[in-house]
């Protein structure tokens, strides 16, 4: 039925570009190469939990480099999966254990709220210790490699964008519903036996639920690629524990290096921790970056942000110029963003993206 509702899905399998930029990923969809989490479960990990959170950090720097040896080897068959043993603890279980300690002064996204999540404590997102659950089905609406996307929205956000178009999930205003790792890892295995190409981490935002996501993959016994659907405005920390179990980076790259981020989405130095995490993502997963064009915003972010992309990431980085802006929720205290873009801006998108030098955009 997906190939009816979205032929460019489809089709993209043997788009040539799409499968340069994403081409372990496509490999993982259709079970050719493991995925990453279950890479990171076969590599061995020598801790204790009365271990110090820097000897925990110093030995997650050391394995980050011998994953990426072991992915090598696996991916040119020099070593086989198969073959591989469990260790008694794994470099999952390591992340794991190093996320739980960030909670109890929790420093997830860049706002560093310090709070105790395990004492009940509540920072800006508003995110407690079970993780909670808005929906989760296979969405049609992603980018054409994405779809069938096995999407699990959970609540809460680090930022508080006022056109959010999913803002009764970022904003807490359902009730949403409350999983375990075990129950999470379960809807992971249905969905993907349902045909999802991916397990796709959203929101609100996946940061605030890094260590439950973390967990809940240590229970997943199915090969599927994580793709990380996040809005670029979490800790260099939090960039560190992803390396290795993230496939796909989509990653939203909203803003210039302006006021704009803090006037629309309380959310200060986020050029910063943006261009950190999207360079931690090139380095260490595969990329799509979406840049929602937002009206009379593109001088001050939309070309800042293809020319640098095109300049630090590469020409030929996946890039989705999208044009889906409407005005939701608080917009209109933006006097700007009452309205939708004329296809003037949208032709100015296209042009900008063009003169930086991507080759490999769609949108």
């Amino acid at each position: 039925m997906w190939r009816l509702l979205r032929p460019d899905a489809e089709a993209v399998l043997h788009d040539k570009k799409a499968r340069k930029s994403l081409g372990r990923y496509f490999d993982v969809m259709q079970n050719a190469k493991p995925a990453k989490f279950q890479l990171a479960k076969k590599l061995p990990a020598e801790f204790s939990e009365t271990d110090s959170t820097e000897k925990l950090w110093k030995l997650h720097d050391e394995l980050t480099g011998a994953y990426y040896e072991l992915e090598k080897h696996v991916d040119s068959r020099l070593k086989l999966f198969s073959e591989l043993e469990t260790p008694r603890k794994s470099f999952l279980d390591l992340k794991i254990e190093i996320a739980r300690r960030i909670m109890e002064n929790c420093h997830l996204c860049a706002r560093r709220c310090g709070v105790n999540r395990w004492k009940g404590e509540l920072g800006f997102c508003g995110c407690g210790v079970q993780i909670t659950v808005s929906s989760f089905f296979a969405h049609m609406g992603e980018e054409p490699e994405l779809v069938p996307s096995g999407t699990i929205f959970t609540l809460g956000c680090t930022m508080r964008c006022l056109h959010c178009q999913n803002w009764t999930i970022s904003q807490w205003m359902e009730a949403g519903e409350l999983y375990t790792p075990k129950q999470l890892a379960r809807v992971i295995e249905r969905l993907r036996s349902e045909g999802c190409r991916n397990v796709n981490l959203v929101g609100g935002e996946p940061t605030p639920w890094l260590q439950q996501w973390l967990e809940t993959f240590s229970h997943v016994n199915v090969n599927v690629p994580v793709v990380w659907n996040s809005n670029s405005y979490y800790s260099e920390e939090t960039a560190k524990l992803l390396a290795g179990f993230a496939d796909v980076y989509l990653l939203d790259f909203k803003y210039g290096e302006g006021t704009c981020a803090e006037r629309i989405s309380a959310a200060p130095k986020y050029w910063e921790n943006c261009t950190r995490n999207h360079l931690y993502a090139g380095k260490h997963g595969e990329l799509i970056i979406r840049v929602l064009v937002l009206p009379e915003h593109l001088e001050c972010c939309t070309k800042p942000i293809l020319k640098w992309i095109a300049q630090n990431l590469g020409e030929n980085t996946r890039t989705n110029v999208m044009f889906q802006y409407r005005p939701e929720w608080r917009a209109h205290e933006i006097p700007e963003l009452r309205r939708r873009l004329t296809q003037s801006e949208m032709e100015k998108a296209v042009e900008y993206a063009r003169r930086a030098g991507l080759k490999n955009f769609i949108t």
